[in-house]
């Protein structure tokens, strides 16, 4: 499968020039101007994560996908994640195969648990049923991916008594990936519904997650499924060089991570644990030559067929990141594929 390169965000609520928050809405729009920036530049796609929480502005990625998909004609819309298990699944379908009519066909549902849990009583769901949830709403998701009449005897969702569900996707089936942070049964969960498998990394090398991708495949083929996508997703900015690259991601990084880390428990990263995770972990932050070079290695090790690099890190401002995105695409984008052909 050709290598496909993208990006996420977060929509990390970004500072001014004077260090203050901007408001949510203002985030909103400059995450639609990162996405047009991305298709100018040649990249294949571009995701956005779903949040309930302040410091994240987007809490509706398909709203904000769709406002994208206005404003360009080629680059493949995302989200990255959709919280399956809080959501419903007749919801979510319906409200992609609008986003796909919107976008002539361009649009991917990226499944997932979600890294924050405050959608879960949020939309009153209980946390108790954290794993059961996803477990049941994916399976209901793909039978409604298939399109038609659908007969469905839900135990956590609703039951649906031979019902269609509208609009159809015009050129099924609509593409779907299960993330994945590092769960066997989520990997074989993935394969067993045929569906693509998007590989989370938040921290270390990508080889690690090798066994995960070669587990896929495996169950895949042990299933009698057809051949499905691999993908992954990490840190990543670009810069000039090195030098400048790190000394515009660090500060955002540690206190995104240290804000997190505070409610999980982790400690606060240090500059040293920082640059190990530069070194060897999957984050791909540095110059072009240097961020092609972590992509490459990071694709061969996985066997990956699409990179996403999540450009918005805390307070990174949203001139830093169009400039990140630019560069991936004019100068990393071409580097990779040479590295790799």
């Amino acid at each position: 499968m050709e290598l496909e390169l993208g990006i996420d965000t977060f929509g990390d609520v970004t500072s001014s020039a004077e260090g203050t928050p901007l408001p949510h809405a203002e985030v909103i729009r400059n995450v639609v101007a990162e996405a047009v920036a991305a298709e100018a530049v040649g990249l294949d796609a571009f995701g956005i994560g779903e949040h309930h929480r302040a410091d994240f502005a987007v809490s509706s990625p398909e709203m904000v996908l769709a406002g994208i998909a206005t404003r360009t004609d080629r680059i493949r819309l995302a989200s990255a994640v959709t919280v399956l298990s809080s959501d419903d699944p007749v919801r979510i379908f319906e409200r992609f195969s609008t986003l796909d009519a919107l976008s002539h066909g361009r649009a991917e549902v990226i499944v997932g648990r979600g890294s924050f849990t405050e959608s879960f009583p949020l939309f009153g769901y209980d946390l108790a049923n954290y794993q059961e949830l996803f477990e049941e709403k994916l399976a209901m998701f793909v039978a409604l991916r298939a399109q038609g009449q659908v007969t469905w005897a839900g135990t956590l969702t609703q039951s649906l008594p031979g019902v269609e569900v509208f609009p159809p996707v015009e050129n099924p089936p609509l593409r779907t990936w299960v993330a994945v942070g590092g769960s066997p049964e989520s990997v074989i969960r993935a394969a067993r519904h045929g569906l693509d498998l998007m590989l989370a990394i938040i921290g270390g090398p990508a080889d690690r997650f090798s066994p995960f991708a070669e587990l896929h495949r495996r169950a895949l083929e042990q299933l009698g499924q057809e051949p499905r996508r691999i993908g992954f997703h990490s840190f990543g900015h670009v810069a000039a060089t090195d030098e400048e690259a790190i000394e515009q991601y660090y500060q955002p990084y540690v206190s995104s991570m240290t804000r997190i880390g505070r409610e999980r428990g982790w400690r606060r990263p240090t500059r040293e644990s920082f640059m190990y995770e530069l070194e060897h972990g999957s984050m791909a932050v540095g110059s072009p030559e240097t961020v092609a070079r972590k992509i490459a290695a990071g694709v061969q090790a996985l066997g990956a067929s699409r990179f996403s690099m999540k450009v918005s890190t805390g307070p990174l401002a949203h001139e830093r990141i169009t400039d990140s995105i630019e560069l991936f695409g004019s100068k990393v984008a071409p580097l990779v594929r040479d590295m790799l052909a």
